[in-house]
C-alpha cells in the first residue's frame, strides 16, 4: 500500500495582509520624513506656539483691558445720545469723552466700533450728512441688530442729500441684511417711496406686494394697499 505524499499548498495573500503592508509603509514613510525634516518642523512647530502665545497674550494683557476701559468710557456719551445732546455726544463734556474720543483711543474694541455707528447717527441728526456717511461707512461690527439701521441711516443721508439712487441702494441693502419682520418693511417701504418718487412706479409696486405679501401684520403692511394703489396709478398712466 502506497501513501501519497501530500504537499501543503501556500496560503494564498489575503485582504488583511495588504492593509498591513499599506500601512507599514505609509508608517515607514512617516517616519522617514520626520527623520530629514525634523529641524524645518521644529522651527514650524516653535513657530506656531509662538504665535498663539502672542495672539492670547494680546487678548487678555492689551484687549480684555481696554474693552473694560472703553466700557466705562462709552457710558456717559450714551447717555447724552439717549437725551438727544448729540454734539455732547460726538466731543465729550470736557470730563468725559464723546464718542469721537472713543473711536481713537479704543478702535480695537466692541465698544469703540459701536462708537462708530453712534458717531454716524449723531452727524445725521445734527444734519452733518456726508460726516455721517463717512463714520457709518467705516462701521464693522457683527451685530444683527445694529448693521441693517447703520445701512438704513447711510440711505437716509444720502436721502437728504438729494442721492436717491444712492438712498435706494442702502435701503435695499438694509433690508436684506437681516431680514426680518420689524426692520426689513421699514426699509423697503423707504426704498418704495423714493422709487415712486423717481417715477420708478415698477420698482414701487414690486416692493409695496412684498410687503403686503411678507409682511401683512407690520405697521407698513397694515397701511399698504393705498401705496400700491398710488403706484398703480402712476403705472397706468
Amino acid at each position: 500500500m502506497f501513501f501519497k505524499k501530500r504537499h501543503m499548498a501556500s496560503k494564498p495573500k489575503g485582504k488583511k495582509d495588504d492593509n498591513l503592508e499599506v500601512v507599514e509603509h505609509a508608517l515607514s514613510s512617516t517616519e522617514h520624513f520626520i527623520e530629514h525634516n525634523q529641524k524645518n518642523l521644529t522651527i514650524g512647530l516653535v513657530v506656531i506656539v509662538v504665535i498663539v502665545g502672542i495672539f492670547l497674550g494680546y487678548k487678555r494683557f492689551i484687549v480684555s483691558p481696554k474693552e473694560k476701559d472703553a466700557k466705562n468710557e462709552i457710558f456717559s456719551a450714551e447717555q447724552y445720545f439717549e437725551k438727544d445732546s448729540f454734539d455732547l455726544a460726538l466731543n465729550g463734556d470736557g470730563n468725559n469723552l464723546g464718542f469721537l474720543d472713543i473711536i481713537d483711543q479704543y478702535k480695537i474694541t466692541k465698544p469703540g466700533k459701536l462708537a462708530r455707528y453712534y458717531a454716524g447717527i449723531s452727524y445725521l441728526k445734527l444734519g452733518k450728512y456726508q460726516e455721517a456717511i463717512e463714520q457709518l461707512k467705516k462701521f464693522k461690527l457683527k451685530d444683527k441688530l445694529v448693521n441693517p439701521m447703520a445701512q438704513g441711516a447711510i440711505g437716509d443721508a444720502y436721502a437728504e442729500l438729494g442721492d436717491e439712487q444712492e438712498a435706494i441702494d442702502y435701503y435695499l441693502k438694509a433690508a436684506r441684511e437681516n431680514v426680518n419682520s420689524f426692520s426689513t418693511p421699514i426699509f423697503l417701504m423707504k426704498a418704495a417711496e423714493l422709487m415712486e418718487a423717481s417715477k420708478d412706479y415698477r420698482g414701487a409696486v414690486d416692493l409695496y406686494r412684498e410687503i403686503q405679501k411678507e409682511y401683512p401684520e407690520s405697521n407698513e403692511g397694515r397701511k399698504i394697499e393705498k401705496y400700491i394703489a398710488r403706484a398703480q396709478a402712476g403705472l397706468d398712466q
